[in-house]
Protein backbone atom coordinates (compact mmCIF):
# COMPACT_ATOMS: atom_id res chain seq x y z
CA UNK A 1 0.00 0.00 0.00
CA UNK A 2 1.74 3.34 -1.12
CA UNK A 3 1.70 5.26 1.74
CA UNK A 4 -0.31 2.83 3.69
CA UNK A 5 -3.77 4.67 1.89
CA UNK A 6 -6.11 1.97 1.36
CA UNK A 7 -9.88 2.41 0.70
CA UNK A 8 -11.25 2.18 4.26
CA UNK A 9 -8.90 4.74 5.22
CA UNK A 10 -9.59 7.14 2.30
CA UNK A 11 -13.47 6.73 2.90
CA UNK A 12 -13.01 7.05 6.78
CA UNK A 13 -11.62 10.35 6.57
CA UNK A 14 -10.46 11.99 2.59
CA UNK A 15 -8.63 14.99 4.70
CA UNK A 16 -6.52 12.41 6.30
CA UNK A 17 -5.66 10.84 2.95
CA UNK A 18 -4.33 13.56 1.79
CA UNK A 19 -2.28 14.98 4.91
CA UNK A 20 -0.53 10.95 4.62
CA UNK A 21 0.13 11.49 0.73
CA UNK A 22 1.65 14.61 1.22
CA UNK A 23 3.70 13.16 4.14
CA UNK A 24 5.33 9.87 2.17
CA UNK A 25 5.64 11.69 -1.20
CA UNK A 26 7.45 15.11 0.37
CA UNK A 27 8.80 14.22 3.42
CA UNK A 28 9.35 10.42 4.42
CA UNK A 29 12.19 9.46 2.06
CA UNK A 30 12.94 6.10 0.44
CA UNK A 31 14.49 3.05 2.00
CA UNK A 32 16.55 0.50 0.46
CA UNK A 33 14.06 -2.06 -0.05
CA UNK A 34 11.48 0.33 -1.76
CA UNK A 35 10.76 1.30 -5.11
CA UNK A 36 11.40 5.43 -6.04
CA UNK A 37 14.37 5.93 -4.69
CA UNK A 38 15.28 8.03 -7.65
CA UNK A 39 13.55 10.73 -5.60
CA UNK A 40 15.97 10.77 -2.73
CA UNK A 41 18.58 13.56 -3.62
CA UNK A 42 15.27 15.84 -4.46
CA UNK A 43 13.73 15.57 -0.88
CA UNK A 44 17.47 15.68 0.81
CA UNK A 45 18.46 18.78 -0.56
CA UNK A 46 14.89 20.02 -0.16
CA UNK A 47 14.90 18.76 3.49
CA UNK A 48 18.50 20.40 4.30
CA UNK A 49 17.02 24.15 2.66
CA UNK A 50 14.61 23.75 5.39
CA UNK A 51 16.58 22.29 8.32
CA UNK A 52 19.29 25.52 7.55
CA UNK A 53 16.77 27.87 7.24
CA UNK A 54 15.85 30.47 9.83
CA UNK A 55 14.00 29.07 12.74
CA UNK A 56 10.66 28.26 12.43
CA UNK A 57 7.45 27.83 14.67
CA UNK A 58 8.09 26.06 17.57
CA UNK A 59 6.97 22.33 17.84
CA UNK A 60 4.71 21.44 20.89
CA UNK A 61 4.72 17.86 22.06
CA UNK A 62 5.89 15.40 19.23
CA UNK A 63 4.86 11.61 19.80
CA UNK A 64 6.70 9.11 19.20
CA UNK A 65 5.83 5.62 18.81
CA UNK A 66 9.11 3.39 19.76
CA UNK A 67 10.09 -0.69 20.38
CA UNK A 68 11.09 -2.92 17.65
CA UNK A 69 9.77 -2.90 14.04
CA UNK A 70 7.35 -5.95 13.17
CA UNK A 71 4.97 -5.13 17.07
CA UNK A 72 2.43 -3.30 15.33
CA UNK A 73 4.08 0.39 15.19
CA UNK A 74 2.71 0.72 11.59
CA UNK A 75 -1.14 -0.02 12.35
CA UNK A 76 -0.95 2.17 15.57
CA UNK A 77 0.70 5.30 13.05
CA UNK A 78 -2.11 4.70 10.82
CA UNK A 79 -4.93 4.60 13.24
CA UNK A 80 -4.01 7.48 15.29
CA UNK A 81 -2.98 9.66 11.80
CA UNK A 82 -6.60 10.04 11.28
CA UNK A 83 -6.98 12.19 14.24
CA UNK A 84 -7.72 15.85 12.88
CA UNK A 85 -4.70 17.14 15.30
CA UNK A 86 -2.21 14.59 13.85
CA UNK A 87 0.34 14.44 11.63
CA UNK A 88 2.14 10.90 10.94
CA UNK A 89 5.68 10.39 9.48
CA UNK A 90 5.98 6.53 9.21
CA UNK A 91 10.00 6.30 9.70
CA UNK A 92 11.12 9.67 8.58
CA UNK A 93 14.64 8.23 8.36
CA UNK A 94 15.60 11.27 5.71
CA UNK A 95 14.40 13.76 7.82
CA UNK A 96 16.67 12.00 11.08
CA UNK A 97 19.57 11.69 8.55
CA UNK A 98 19.50 15.40 7.50
CA UNK A 99 19.47 16.31 10.74
CA UNK A 100 22.31 13.84 12.20
CA UNK A 101 24.45 12.49 9.43
CA UNK A 102 25.30 9.28 11.61
CA UNK A 103 22.36 7.94 12.33
CA UNK A 104 21.26 5.62 9.09
CA UNK A 105 21.76 2.41 11.03
CA UNK A 106 20.36 0.46 7.50
CA UNK A 107 22.82 2.44 5.10
CA UNK A 108 19.26 4.00 3.32
CA UNK A 109 21.04 7.51 2.73
CA UNK A 110 24.73 7.15 3.19
CA UNK A 111 27.42 4.61 3.51
CA UNK A 112 28.92 6.56 6.28
CA UNK A 113 29.36 4.89 9.98
CA UNK A 114 26.35 4.79 11.90
CA UNK A 115 25.79 5.25 16.17
CA UNK A 116 23.06 3.56 17.71
CA UNK A 117 22.64 5.55 20.84
CA UNK A 118 22.52 8.55 20.51
CA UNK A 119 22.39 10.81 23.87
CA UNK A 120 21.79 14.73 24.95
CA UNK A 121 25.39 15.07 24.87
CA UNK A 122 24.83 14.20 20.75
CA UNK A 123 22.64 17.57 20.31
CA UNK A 124 24.30 20.72 18.93
CA UNK A 125 21.83 23.69 17.96
CA UNK A 126 22.43 22.94 14.76
CA UNK A 127 20.91 19.66 14.94
CA UNK A 128 18.11 21.12 17.23
CA UNK A 129 16.99 23.51 14.54
CA UNK A 130 17.01 21.40 11.66
CA UNK A 131 14.92 19.01 13.60
CA UNK A 132 12.41 21.38 15.04
CA UNK A 133 12.59 23.26 11.44
CA UNK A 134 11.49 19.80 9.19
CA UNK A 135 8.73 18.86 11.64
CA UNK A 136 7.61 22.69 11.74
CA UNK A 137 7.59 22.59 8.19
CA UNK A 138 5.67 19.74 8.32
CA UNK A 139 3.08 20.81 10.25
CA UNK A 140 2.22 23.74 8.29
CA UNK A 141 2.21 21.75 4.66
CA UNK A 142 -0.29 19.56 6.17
CA UNK A 143 -2.26 21.56 8.44
CA UNK A 144 -1.76 19.51 11.40
CA UNK A 145 -1.04 20.21 15.09
CA UNK A 146 0.80 17.84 16.39
CA UNK A 147 3.54 15.45 14.48
CA UNK A 148 3.41 11.96 15.68
CA UNK A 149 6.97 10.06 14.89
CA UNK A 150 7.04 6.00 14.38
CA UNK A 151 10.61 5.41 14.31
CA UNK A 152 11.10 2.15 16.51
CA UNK A 153 14.94 2.41 16.78
CA UNK A 154 15.07 5.78 18.85
CA UNK A 155 13.94 4.01 21.36
CA UNK A 156 17.81 3.41 21.62
CA UNK A 157 17.89 7.52 21.22
CA UNK A 158 15.51 8.75 23.79
CA UNK A 159 17.63 10.73 25.69
CA UNK A 160 18.67 13.12 22.46
CA UNK A 161 14.85 13.41 21.82
CA UNK A 162 14.35 14.85 24.82
CA UNK A 163 17.20 17.08 24.77
CA UNK A 164 15.88 18.34 21.11
CA UNK A 165 11.96 18.34 22.48
CA UNK A 166 11.89 18.51 26.71
CA UNK A 167 8.18 17.69 26.04
CA UNK A 168 8.48 14.76 23.63
CA UNK A 169 5.82 11.85 24.89
CA UNK A 170 6.92 8.50 24.02
CA UNK A 171 4.41 5.49 22.88
CA UNK A 172 6.58 2.52 23.66
CA UNK A 173 4.74 -0.55 22.08
CA UNK A 174 5.30 -4.16 22.61
CA UNK A 175 4.16 -7.65 20.94
CA UNK A 176 4.62 -11.20 21.93
CA UNK A 177 8.53 -11.48 21.16
CA UNK A 178 7.94 -14.99 19.34
CA UNK A 179 5.50 -13.28 17.00
CA UNK A 180 7.59 -10.28 16.80
CA UNK A 181 10.48 -12.79 15.57
CA UNK A 182 8.93 -14.38 12.99
CA UNK A 183 7.28 -11.25 11.87
CA UNK A 184 10.95 -9.48 11.16
CA UNK A 185 12.04 -13.16 9.65
CA UNK A 186 8.62 -13.40 7.15
CA UNK A 187 9.45 -9.80 6.40
CA UNK A 188 13.39 -10.26 5.22
CA UNK A 189 12.20 -13.39 3.49
CA UNK A 190 9.54 -11.66 0.98
CA UNK A 191 11.49 -8.23 1.27
CA UNK A 192 14.88 -8.80 0.78
CA UNK A 193 16.69 -8.15 -2.24
CA UNK A 194 20.29 -8.88 -3.63
CA UNK A 195 21.96 -6.62 -6.64
CA UNK A 196 25.47 -6.90 -7.69
CA UNK A 197 26.36 -9.42 -4.87
CA UNK A 198 25.27 -7.19 -2.01
CA UNK A 199 21.86 -8.01 -0.02
CA UNK A 200 19.33 -5.32 1.37
CA UNK A 201 16.75 -6.60 4.28
CA UNK A 202 16.00 -6.33 7.58
CA UNK A 203 19.53 -5.96 8.81
CA UNK A 204 20.26 -2.92 6.11
CA UNK A 205 23.06 -3.27 3.23
CA UNK A 206 24.71 -6.57 3.60
CA UNK A 207 23.74 -6.91 7.50
CA UNK A 208 25.07 -3.02 7.87
CA UNK A 209 22.28 -2.70 10.98
CA UNK A 210 23.35 -5.98 12.60
CA UNK A 211 26.92 -5.68 12.44
CA UNK A 212 26.40 -2.43 14.12
CA UNK A 213 24.05 -3.56 16.63
CA UNK A 214 26.63 -6.37 18.08
CA UNK A 215 29.81 -4.00 17.96
CA UNK A 216 27.56 -1.12 19.66
CA UNK A 217 25.05 -2.88 21.82
CA UNK A 218 25.67 -6.40 22.72
CA UNK A 219 29.72 -6.74 23.67
CA UNK A 220 28.94 -4.24 25.95
CA UNK A 221 25.97 -6.10 27.33
CA UNK A 222 26.27 -7.60 30.56
CA UNK A 223 24.15 -10.36 29.35
CA UNK A 224 24.93 -10.60 25.87
CA UNK A 225 28.38 -9.43 26.01
CA UNK A 226 29.91 -13.06 26.83
CA UNK A 227 28.19 -14.51 23.93
CA UNK A 228 28.81 -11.57 21.31
CA UNK A 229 31.70 -13.12 18.90
CA UNK A 230 28.71 -16.40 18.70
CA UNK A 231 26.05 -14.18 18.46
CA UNK A 232 27.93 -11.96 15.63
CA UNK A 233 28.48 -15.11 13.14
CA UNK A 234 24.33 -15.71 13.63
CA UNK A 235 22.69 -16.40 10.30
CA UNK A 236 18.89 -16.98 11.46
CA UNK A 237 16.88 -14.10 11.50
CA UNK A 238 14.50 -15.12 13.81
CA UNK A 239 17.35 -15.61 16.02
CA UNK A 240 18.86 -12.13 14.85
CA UNK A 241 15.50 -10.50 15.67
CA UNK A 242 15.33 -12.07 19.50
CA UNK A 243 18.34 -10.42 20.37
CA UNK A 244 17.00 -6.88 18.78
CA UNK A 245 13.81 -7.40 20.36
CA UNK A 246 15.96 -8.24 23.85
CA UNK A 247 17.25 -5.54 23.36
CA UNK A 248 14.69 -3.14 22.61
CA UNK A 249 12.22 -3.76 24.72
CA UNK A 250 14.86 -3.46 27.84
CA UNK A 251 15.64 -0.04 26.52
CA UNK A 252 11.94 0.57 26.66
CA UNK A 253 11.33 -0.80 30.44
CA UNK A 254 14.40 1.52 31.49
CA UNK A 255 12.43 4.66 29.49
CA UNK A 256 9.40 4.11 31.19
CA UNK A 257 11.62 4.09 34.70
CA UNK A 258 13.43 7.52 33.78
CA UNK A 259 10.19 9.37 32.32
CA UNK A 260 6.98 7.29 33.82
CA UNK A 261 5.08 10.68 32.88
CA UNK A 262 5.78 10.71 29.47
CA UNK A 263 5.99 7.10 28.50
CA UNK A 264 2.98 4.58 27.78
CA UNK A 265 3.27 1.48 27.00
CA UNK A 266 1.18 0.03 24.48
CA UNK A 267 0.18 -3.35 24.47
CA UNK A 268 -0.35 -4.87 20.76
CA UNK A 269 -2.40 -7.33 21.98
CA UNK A 270 -4.62 -5.10 24.15
CA UNK A 271 -4.24 -2.69 21.17
CA UNK A 272 -6.17 -5.51 18.59
CA UNK A 273 -8.60 -7.02 21.94
CA UNK A 274 -10.19 -3.74 23.04
CA UNK A 275 -8.96 -0.81 20.71
CA UNK A 276 -11.54 1.64 22.51
CA UNK A 277 -9.96 0.86 25.80
CA UNK A 278 -6.68 1.14 24.32
CA UNK A 279 -6.95 3.94 22.75
CA UNK A 280 -8.86 6.16 24.77
CA UNK A 281 -5.91 5.68 27.39
CA UNK A 282 -3.70 7.25 24.59
CA UNK A 283 -5.98 9.78 24.05
CA UNK A 284 -5.89 10.67 27.61
CA UNK A 285 -2.09 10.37 27.92
CA UNK A 286 -1.44 12.40 24.87
CA UNK A 287 -3.90 15.34 25.98
CA UNK A 288 -5.85 14.72 22.23
CA UNK A 289 -9.50 14.45 22.25
CA UNK A 290 -11.62 11.15 22.25
CA UNK A 291 -12.18 10.75 18.02
CA UNK A 292 -15.24 8.50 17.61
CA UNK A 293 -14.05 7.97 13.88
CA UNK A 294 -10.48 6.59 15.08
CA UNK A 295 -11.97 4.64 17.23
CA UNK A 296 -14.52 3.44 14.52
CA UNK A 297 -11.61 2.56 12.32
CA UNK A 298 -9.57 0.68 14.71
CA UNK A 299 -12.62 -1.72 15.48
CA UNK A 300 -13.04 -2.37 11.44
CA UNK A 301 -9.26 -3.11 10.59
CA UNK A 302 -7.79 -4.95 14.14
CA UNK A 303 -8.37 -8.65 15.17
CA UNK A 304 -7.52 -10.11 18.52
CA UNK A 305 -4.26 -11.88 17.61
CA UNK A 306 -3.18 -15.70 17.66
CA UNK A 307 -0.93 -17.10 20.55
CA UNK A 308 2.20 -17.09 18.15
CA UNK A 309 4.63 -20.42 18.37
CA UNK A 310 7.26 -20.99 20.50
CA UNK A 311 10.71 -20.52 18.67
CA UNK A 312 13.84 -22.53 20.31
CA UNK A 313 16.60 -20.35 20.63
CA UNK A 314 20.45 -21.07 21.18
CA UNK A 315 21.65 -21.07 24.64
CA UNK A 316 23.79 -17.58 23.86
CA UNK A 317 20.26 -15.61 23.35
CA UNK A 318 17.71 -17.78 25.73
CA UNK A 319 18.05 -16.39 29.04
CA UNK A 320 18.07 -12.99 27.90
CA UNK A 321 15.19 -13.42 25.81
CA UNK A 322 13.11 -15.02 28.04
CA UNK A 323 13.97 -12.42 30.82
CA UNK A 324 12.22 -9.80 28.60
CA UNK A 325 9.51 -11.53 27.80
CA UNK A 326 8.65 -12.42 31.71
CA UNK A 327 9.25 -8.53 32.48
CA UNK A 328 6.78 -8.07 29.97
CA UNK A 329 4.12 -10.27 31.57
CA UNK A 330 4.45 -12.83 28.38
CA UNK A 331 4.97 -16.89 28.78
CA UNK A 332 8.43 -18.16 27.94
CA UNK A 333 10.19 -21.26 27.67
Amino acid sequence: MVAQLDKQYILTRPSRALARAVSYAFFEGRPLTTKGRWINPWLKRRAATVARGQPLNEVQRPLFILGTGRSGTTVLGKILSLHRDIGWLNEPKLMWHVAYPHEDLNGNYTDAPARYRLGAEDVTATIKRAMSNQYSAYLEITRNKRVLDKYPELIFRTDFVKALFPDAQFLFLVRNGYATCGSIAKWSETHGQSDNGGTADWWGTDNRKWHTLVEQLVRPDPELGPHADDIAAMDDHTVMAAVEWTLSMREGLALLERHPDDTLMVRYEELTESPDDTLNKLFQFSGLSSDPVVLGYARKILRPVRQPPHVELPAAVKDSFNQAMHRLGYPAK
